[in-house]
């Protein structure tokens, strides 16, 4: 055993005994490394390729378009092989293979999604998460819809579940619709599904996964996408614009996301025509693409996470994912100080797939079901405190989505969310709309019960094997699942006492968060692995995150923004909201002499 080894061995020793999240900064952060080596060494799996998926024909030349842009279905990111992370690719693992079979009859049906649902998920009142924004709940499921999606849900045998005497569900029993699966995997292997998406942080959720869409979004003058005169999005394009596999997920918070980075396309289109007015529409809309979608990847990276992860252990951890530890002045002055991607950050680095071909997986789709984000009410005021406007989420869902940001004003929607809690990410907690939610082809749907399902129908493992597999501390009682005695008596009494039956979303709602921590260590365990890979192995974000590809002025642009400037360059009336806040995902100030705590504040002394 080399020492590269021993010393990862001793870091695993030490975060089983300890926690990684309780040793000083400086340790904690060697030891994250050390762990995230280990988790790229033994954690990532490749599914292989769909039979039938072919390397669509492209046209030739000296240079063919796919060198210096992204493709709509994300093929020829990798060169030399060319349907990785393509849409209609297979999801990995993080978890070996023979881990992964769906779950059959009767422990996929056992305990009962539903009652699991109605007894530990149900929103009885408000439970804020007081560090964040609503913008924060409203960016992850607004990054989801790029990442994720095992397209529309298979009719044939739904699952049928069976409800208790008092339910007030309107048919019995309650149908979940399936999961397409892939029909090419070979018989005996564990199931697998494929994406109706890339795999690649590319921005699906704007600029589309077809060009139908992509040229119907586009004005075709100067690279630039379609707006309003109002300044919103063309009402043709909305409902193309709700790349879920829940049709109708569309809401005001989303939707204001989604109007955001539209026009921040459009001011970078600007820069880049005013760089290079010969450039003709087709080359400034791609190279105006790969700089907004970049700068996307950068927020979550330097904002989104580290307010989530609100450690110095974290902000030092996505600060050296994307400049290194040589710090963010070297990285601009002197550019690439090393090869390495610990030294000088992985934008820019070498690609590197560690020896498993990309793609997202089950297990990170899995740890992303974070509803209990969302609340249930909003109240929006205007930038001098006055009330404009109490809604709950159905009134904002939807197609009523761009009626109330029109009625409110980008502003006043943007500030509202902005000084609004999103809710705790725990159990007890679920918006309640979420589950008795009213699809718009008809279909109604218990999103808490299909959380549950879904990783049983896909082969997640259970929550103490799922903890086991990633090299965590066992769990060997309820008490060590959650300290709460009322909360471990629930569990032990659904799962009738079985503890390896726990599903992983109770557990990971359960267990209680490292200090500054918006969910659970179990989850964070497949967030190091896989949120440095999605930058790891994709070209455009390291060995093309060069000039010659994205111009030096469309790098500059990245270097040069983050969210908040973003939102002052199109809503300069927000900067009084911002001041001295140190992360825009974090609470806002109130402004004006008329204020008020917003409907979702309210909750905090409920909760207290």
């Amino acid at each position: 055993m080399g020492l590269g080894d021993r010393l990862t061995e001793l870091a695993h020793a030490v975060d089983r005994q300890v926690g990684w999240h309780r040793l000083p900064a400086p340790l904690s952060l060697g030891v994250l490394a050390l762990m995230r080596k280990r988790l790229r060494e033994e954690n990532l799996f490749d599914t292989g390729h769909p039979a039938g998926l072919q390397v669509p024909q492209v046209n030739g030349g000296p240079e063919p378009h796919y060198l210096r842009s992204r493709t709509w279905d994300g093929t020829f990111n990798d060169l030399s092989d060319p349907l990785m992370g393509s849409t209609g690719s297979r999801f990995g693992r993080n978890v070996p293979l023979e881990h992964t079979f769906p779950e059959v009859e009767p422990r996929l049906s056992t305990p009962n999604v539903r009652t699991i649902s109605r007894e530990l998920m149900t929103r009885e009142s408000f439970i804020p998460a007081t560090t964040l924004n609503v913008l924060a709940a409203a960016w992850i499921q607004f990054e989801v819809h790029d990442w994720f999606s095992h397209g529309p849900n298979d009719l044939k045998e739904p699952y049928e579940i069976p409800l208790a005497d008092d339910d007030e569900w309107p048919e019995h029993p309650m149908v979940i619709r399936r999961t397409p699966r892939d029909t090419t995997c070979p018989v005996g292997s564990a199931q697998t599904w494929v994406t109706g998406d890339t795999h690649w942080w590319d921005s699906s959720q704007i600029y589309g996964r077809d060009r139908e869409f992509a040229d119907k979004a586009r004005t075709g003058e100067g690279g630039k996408l379609r707006v309003d005169p109002e300044g919103t999005l063309p009402v043709e394009l909305e409902e193309g614009l709700d790349y879920a596999d829940v049709p109708g997920t569309m809401w005001a918070g989303l939707y204001a996301l989604h109007v955001l980075f539209t026009l921040e396309h459009n001011s970078i289109a600007d820069r880049l025509r005013a760089e290079y007015p010969t450039w003709s529409d087709e080359r400034l809309y791609d190279k105006a693409r790969l700089v907004n979608s970049a700068l996307i990847a950068k927020i979550h990276t330097l904002d989104w996470t580290p307010a989530i992860t609100a450690t110095p252990t974290l902000r030092l951890a996505m600060k050296g994912n994307w400049w290194g530890l040589a710090g963010e002045w070297m990285r601009r002055h002197l550019g690439r100080i090393a090869e390495s991607e610990v030294i000088s950050g992985i934008p820019g680095s070498a690609a590197d797939h560690h020896g498993t071909p990309y793609s997202l997986t089950e297990e990170f789709v899995a740890v992303y079901r974070m509803h209990p984000l969302i609340p249930d009410e909003y109240a929006f005021r205007s930038l001098d405190g006055e009330l404009l406007a109490e809604h709950t989420f159905p009134e904002l869902n939807a197609l009523h989505a761009r009626e109330r940001i029109g009625e409110l004003t980008m502003t006043n929607a943007l500030y509202s969310f902005g000084t609004s809690y999103p809710g705790a990410i725990t159990l007890h907690n679920y918006p309640r709309f979420l589950q008795h939610f009213d699809r718009p082809d008809g279909f109604k749907m218990d999103l808490a019960a299909i959380d549950l399902l879904r990783s049983r129908e896909r082969g997640v493992p259970r929550y103490t094997k799922f903890r086991e597999l990633f090299h965590m501390k066992p769990i060997r009682s309820f008490a060590e699942i959650t300290p709460d005695r009322t909360v471990q008596e629930e569990i032990r009494s659904l799962y009738d006492g079985d503890l390896d039956a726990v599903d992983l979303q109770v557990g990971l709602l359960a267990e209680p968060f490292p200090k500054g921590f918006g969910f659970s260590d179990t989850a964070f365990r497949v967030f190091i692995l896989m949120a440095s890979r999605r930058l790891k192995s994709d070209r455009f974000f390291t060995t093309d995150y060069r000039p010659e590809v994205y111009t030096q002025a469309g790098l500059d642009w990245v270097a040069d923004n983050d969210l908040r400037s973003v939102l002052l360059r199109h809503f300069p009336q927000l900067a009084p909201a911002l001041e001295g806040v140190a992360n825009p995902f974090a609470p806002w100030n109130q402004l004006g002499s008329k204020r008020q705590e917003p409907a979702a504040q309210h909750a905090v002394a409920a909760a207290e």
